[in-house]
């Protein structure tokens, strides 16, 4: 990928993002000078990711930089965030050092800071302490990795990409399992709490060019059913929609090569929580239906509350 091209064209936009969002040109200026220097870094040094990543906040503050960088993009006095009585739910079974595992859609590689940004009036804490799933793109890409840096991530290679290139699988099943156990740690230690987009990748425009919230893998959301089933301290599954997707859409088809060309916008976001979902409710079915069923409640919770969105979205 020519990364000085990319990089070009995403610092004229966002420039000019900047500018019509009220901010100073030397706002811009000095975070895309921090921005440039850290994708240089990546190409010279990329930095590797353990299974279990916790966030870097010094000597270099890569979380607060990656929520500053991308606030521009996010128009967030036309945002909305609704579930509070939800997430206040959620907030207090953290305290009690319960588990929450957030089964959510995904629509573009910015989501944790939009998630961030959204909960910093008033759940400041699970926005900043959140541990992301994260897949092998956001952990590789230099353009991306300044980001990941500053989140706290179980990298997990997808399915989708773990054969790619063939010599890497078994290195990368390796790694997989290794994160597995360190989740298990985590749940078992309590307090913690996840999100994990089941789809696998991220939301994409339909040919009725609308965005559609991509199927769970119940495979997926069964996994981490069995994984807190399994740990010794309570888990909690909510349903989470994100609206993110004009302000970082992702290419049109799914690209196997790391190096994706960037678009960049100013738009609202929007992200709702809905009430837990009983796992336990679909115990009287067989094994396979069983495993259907789960995903496809969380799946059809998570576009019922995608659809109230203003059509802005």
């Amino acid at each position: 990928m020519n990364y000085k091209q990319t990089l070009h064209e995403v610092s004229e936009t966002y420039r000019t993002i900047v500018a019509e969002a009220g901010e100073p040109p030397e706002t811009a200026n000095r975070l895309m000078s921090v921005f440039v220097k850290l994708v240089e870094e990546q190409v010279r040094a990329p930095h590797t990711f353990e299974p279990y990543h916790r966030q870097i906040t010094a000597p270099f503050d890569y979380y607060a930089f990656g929520v500053e960088f991308l606030r521009p993009l996010m128009d967030k006095s036309r945002s909305t965030f609704t579930g509070r009585e939800v997430m206040q739910r959620v907030a207090t079974q953290l305290a009690a050092g319960e588990n929450v595992i957030f089964l959510a859609n995904h629509q573009n590689e910015a989501d944790p800071q939009a998630i961030s940004i959204l909960l910093e009036d008033e759940f400041p804490a699970i926005g900043r302490e959140m541990i992301f799933v994260a897949g092998e793109r956001v952990i590789t890409d230099p353009l991306t990795v300044p980001f990941s840096m500053g989140r706290n991530l179980l990298c997990i290679f997808s399915k989708r990409h773990i054969d790619h290139p063939p010599d890497q699988k078994a290195a990368k099943q390796l790694h997989n399992r290794r994160a597995l156990e360190q989740m298990t740690q985590l749940l078992s230690d309590g307090g913690h709490c996840i999100y994990v987009a089941p789809s696998g990748g991220r939301d994409r425009i339909n040919k009725a060019g609308v965005v559609d919230v991509a199927p769970f893998d119940a495979q997926s959301v069964e996994m981490f059913h069995l994984m807190a089933q399994r740990a010794t301290r309570p888990t909690h599954f909510y349903p989470m929609a994100l609206a993110t997707y004009h302000f970082m859409p992702p290419p049109d088809t799914v690209q196997v090569e790391i190096g994706e060309p960037r678009r960049i916008s100013r738009s609202p976001i929007h992200m709702a929580i809905a009430p837990e979902i009983d796992m336990h409710a679909f115990d009287q079915l067989d094994r396979h239906e069983r495993r259907e069923a789960r995903a496809q409640a969380a799946w059809r919770a998570v576009c019922e509350a995608y659809a109230r969105f203003p059509a802005d979205r």
